[in-house]
């Protein structure tokens, strides 16, 4: 498996939950979701990179 599959399959995971708020009428889920999303990002950012100290200071 590829990396462009596994970051398809995991975007997937997003869109299905965008329409399934979108269907049900579940905006409550929206928050969540974005904060996810943000914490997701900020842990692949700290991985490797120089803003890691400063993502730790923050937690």
């Amino acid at each position: 498996m590829n990396a462009f599959s596994r970051l398809q399959s995991r975007a997937a995971i997003f869109v299905e939950l965008w329409q399934f708020m979108r269907v049900r009428r579940k905006w409550w889920l929206a928050p969540m979701l974005m904060l996810l999303i943000v914490m997701s990002l900020l842990i692949v950012l700290a991985e490797g990179s120089a803003v890691a100290p400063f993502i730790y200071a923050l937690f």
